[in-house]
């Protein structure tokens, strides 16, 4: 890479995806560009995620897979780069890759394909990376910032801040990004941990313990947004996608309701099987359809006992009602220790939505989790670091 030096066209504060995006992207331009990160390895994340087979977009991909406080805001950075067209880079690089669910592309091997792309599109645009590299100090200057860093004084033209958000904090991730925006009087919104699991209530908690690791597919819903995916009872709660990705939609204090037999009508069930079978039990029911260490616990937890005559049209229907709608409190969620996004951050309100820059300040930037775009779990979120650093590094 490029050799060491003080002044540069852009600085990009963050090696992780949105910020080795922008590099490169700035690069190929005929920019300086110099990336600061204060790891000892870069895209720490890339490498740990989808269980280090990174899940690095979603084919399926549209604005309607995110939250923020100002939905429209990524409409046009995800129209001008979109997944297609991060998978003719994967593919230019020979990186193979598979369809593990409906349009979310993992790596076949390992998530280090997607990183080494990253750093050779890098190298090839000239773009440095200098790592365990603290930045102490940023200043506006007449025309453009210095940053002071652990290395020295190091000046700038444009200055892209893709510093991420507090998700999993043991991987390096600090809330450096909020208060720099802030610094410049920026507004960040509230954050807090997305995309994560759920810790349940004393009693609920121990009920459950016996089914850690039993997962089984529900229809999840809090807040009107449905996810029909697996969900996984652990020892600390529920987690699998389904409660990952209600986790993003609930506050504290808030149900989830879980159908438990989706695409199932569980009371007509239950009365065909009372008339043809009526000796048969609920048990052998749920036996069929879930799995059964779970199905006799949940059979327990409600005490239904007995055969299926037994029950009178109302009690098949409240039990129907308890399978379809199971309704839980959490107690709260793992927080950003696990969390796989961090909701909230920078009001985008202040950004433009087609070069990622403040509006007053039009050559200092903010990308990737950093602002308050979060996407849904499945490579969505990816794909809005492609996008947002191809945005800004066509402009810095």
């Amino acid at each position: 890479m490029a050799g060491s030096s003080s002044a540069y066209d852009v600085i990009i504060i963050g090696a992780g995806a949105a910020g080795l995006m922008c590099a490169a992207t700035a690069g190929y331009r005929g920019r300086r560009v110099l990336v600061l990160d204060h790891a000892n390895k870069p895209g720490k994340k890339i490498l740990m995620s989808g269980g280090g087979r990174c899940n690095f977009t979603n084919l399926n991909s549209t604005p309607a897979n995110f939250l923020s406080d100002n939905p429209h805001y990524c409409i046009s950075a995800l129209k001008r780069y979109t997944p297609q067209d991060f998978l003719e880079l994967v593919d230019r690089h020979g990186v193979d890759y598979e369809e593990k669910g409906p349009g979310q592309l993992f790596c076949r091997d390992s998530a280090k394909d997607i990183l080494n792309l990253l750093l050779t599109e890098c190298d090839w645009a000239g773009a440095e990376i200098r790592l365990k590299t603290q930045v102490r100090e940023v200043r506006q200057t007449g025309g453009g910032y210095q940053v002071a860093t652990s290395g020295g004084l190091l000046t700038c033209d444009s200055l892209v801040v893709a510093s991420g958000g507090l998700s999993i904090p043991t991987m390096g991730a600090t809330g450096f990004g909020y208060e720099l925006a802030k610094q410049f009087g920026l507004r960040v919104l509230p954050t807090r941990a997305g995309l994560v699991p759920f810790t349940l209530q004393p009693e609920l908690k121990q009920q459950l313990a016996p089914l850690s690791g039993v997962s089984c597919p529900v229809d999840a819903h809090c807040h009107n947004q449905h996810f029909r995916e697996p969900m996984l009872v652990t020892h600390r709660g529920l987690s699998g996608p389904a409660m990952l990705q209600v986790s993003s939609y609930w506050h504290p204090g808030d149900d989830v309701h879980i159908n438990l037999l989706p695409g199932r009508s569980i009371q007509d069930d239950l009365l065909a099987l009372r008339k043809e079978k009526p000796q048969s039990t609920l048990a052998q029911y749920l036996n069929q359809h879930l799995p059964k260490r779970f199905a006799q616990a949940f059979n327990e937890l409600h005490g239904w006992h007995g055969p299926l005559q037994a029950c009178r049209n109302q009690d098949i229907e409240q039990i129907a009602s308890t399978l379809g709608n199971w309704c839980i409190k959490p107690g709260g969620t793992e927080g950003y220790r696990t969390a796989e996004v961090t909701l909230g951050g920078i009001d985008t309100r202040q950004l433009s939505s087609k070069t990622m820059a403040t509006l007053d300040r039009p050559n200092l930037f903010f990308i990737g989790e950093v602002v308050d775009v979060t996407g849904h779990l499945g490579g969505h979120n990816f794909q809005w670091a492609w996008a947002s650093g191809v945005a800004a590094g066509n402009e810095a």
